[in-house]
């Protein structure tokens, strides 16, 4: 019998994996059940939450079966399931083991506490959403600690004598109209994809192990592109994992609105009784702090306290940490001391999951070849790419007709002419000479010095992911040049704004302009 299989697997995970990994995903694991399977041994798992679960299974399951198999000497089957908690949160009490079965936990001498790491690149997926979810149905406990006059209250959610729901929403308030933990906004209803890859694998690394890795973790990207949904997962994650969490999402102007009323009113204690008791703080939109010294001043005690305590904080802006304006040195470096990662615009194949999946929400199914006609005309973010889809869906059941290109045509022709008329590979050339200070001339000539060539290789990217022309068309407009070297353009700026921040955000502020 394999009495100390578990305990002997961990010790060789403790001392291959990194000590990372080991301290966040393995070490942390309840009992595991090992019993005899006749020509296999069974070897079962109970992980906190589901999130757990599945990154467990993906990423490390293999590499623990194989190292179970062989220390035993025979194949191992690693069976996951998610510990049940009773109504109270709490782990539930686990029937006895059958018999000849033994509960192993992993060795103590396993190394301490975990430290960030770099988040795995394995993990593509990716978070995108609308920001107008549907209301919560069932009932909660949260404390709303913001007057009833304000239009978007925040609200601490966690548990009272009730059990606790996930959502973090008032009892009967419609969840679309509050800056609130809204139950729309989980990890489930993400749809995955390369463009967030990093982000959404960094907000599960927080909810396996908060206030340890990636604190903070600085989430940033253009407008309509899932941040808002990314952090309310993470708060709805954490309190169903832990009802007793006490999890704050707001906005950075409702944060600003606190300072102005503690201020008026002389109660900075109340203030800081709100912020520096919570767990995870979920804040919005931190640029909104530009210029505002004495919200600087606050938000950075309430960030020590909350840090100092192992407390987790996540913040979105529409940029990265450096480039803020206007908002003190000692902020923007401790916004950057943790964790920074972008969202990116959805790609193409992207969007097209992202429709064909909303569609079927909406009870109207999109055939594959409609999700690609409108992904390829609107690129901009999820937002503006639901706002296409809602046209399309009423523009066929007004008409009573079945979805199909010519009708998607018909019901987008505004959107479309727009687009037409503004973004224009004359205008992009334009867009990007200015911003670069050279010539437009300079876009068609045969110069190759790198201040010229960049910004050359910058318009051809920009081209071929803003207009419907081809490589050639593209080419041809630009002094006559051969579609490989456009393809060589794109694949290389393509390419690089995944890895160069700076360029990242050069892109964005030239795809907003032109967007105009």
């Amino acid at each position: 019998m394999h009495t100390d299989l578990w305990e002997r697997g961990c010790e060789r995970l403790a001392a291959e994996m990194p000590e990372q990994q080991f301290n966040t995903w393995i070490k942390p694991l309840p009992p595991a059940d090992v019993s005899d399977g006749g020509d296999r041994v069974l070897v079962g798992l109970r992980v906190p939450n589901r999130f757990k679960l599945d990154w467990i299974r993906s990423q490390y399951s293999a590499r623990i079966e194989a190292t179970l198999s062989e220390l035993a000497g025979m194949p191992v089957r690693l069976e996951l399931s998610v510990l049940q908690r009773d109504m109270n949160g709490r782990p539930a009490i686990q029937a006895a083991a059958p018999a000849g079965s033994m509960q192993l936990r992993a060795p103590a001498s396993a190394a301490s506490a975990a430290v960030p790491v770099r988040a795995p690149q394995g993990d593509a997926s990716a978070a995108t959403s609308s920001t107008n979810p549907a209301p919560a149905a069932a009932p909660s406990t949260v404390t709303d600690l913001r007057p009833a006059s304000l239009a978007a209250p925040a609200v601490i959610a966690q548990r009272g004598d009730r059990p606790a729901t996930p959502t973090g929403t008032l009892p009967g308030a419609p969840a679309a109209t509050r800056g609130r933990l809204n139950a729309a906004l989980t990890f489930d209803t993400l749809v995955p994809g390369r463009a967030n890859q990093m982000a959404r694998t960094a907000a599960l690394h927080v909810v396996g192990a908060p206030g340890q890795m990636y604190n903070p973790l600085f989430i940033y990207g253009g407008v309509g592109l899932g941040k808002t949904h990314l952090i309310h997962a993470v708060g709805n994650a954490l309190i169903r994992d832990n009802p007793d969490a006490r999890v704050l999402y707001l906005h950075a102007e409702q944060f600003i609105s606190d300072v102005v009323r503690n201020y008026q009113r002389k109660t900075f204690d109340e203030l800081k009784a709100k912020y520096h008791s919570l767990d995870l703080l979920l804040i919005d939109d931190v640029q909104f702090f530009a210029g505002k010294d004495r919200t600087q001043e606050e938000f950075f005690n309430a960030f020590e306290a909350l840090l100092a305590k192992r407390a987790h904080i996540i913040m979105t802006s529409d940029t990265y940490p450096k480039g803020l304006v206007d908002i003190d040195e000692r902020l923007t470096s401790r916004f950057d001391a943790g964790l920074t990662v972008a969202i990116e615009p959805p790609e193409l194949e992207m969007r097209v999951a992202i429709l064909m999946k909303k569609a079927v929400a909406e009870g109207s199914p999109m055939p594959e070849d409609v999700a690609f006609f409108i992904a390829k005309n609107v690129r901009a973010n999820v937002r503006e790419l639901e706002g296409a889809l809602r046209k399309v869906l009423a523009y066929a059941k007004f008409s009573h007709k079945d979805i199909s290109i010519t009708l998607a045509r018909e019901a987008l022709k505004d959107l479309l002419s727009i687009q037409n008329r503004q973004i224009s590979v004359e205008n992009i050339q334009k867009t990007v000479a200015d911003f670069y200070k050279i010539k437009v001339a300079d876009m068609y000539s045969k110069k190759r010095p790198v201040s010229i060539a960049r910004p050359r290789q910058i318009a051809m990217y920009l081209a071929k992911e803003m207009t419907q022309k081809s490589l050639p068309e593209i080419g041809e407009l630009f002094g006559g040049r051969d579609h490989t070297t456009v393809l060589h353009a794109v694949r290389k700026i393509g390419g690089e704004r995944q890895k160069n921040t700076e360029l990242n955000q050069q892109l964005h502020v030239l795809e907003q302009t032109l967007k105009g």
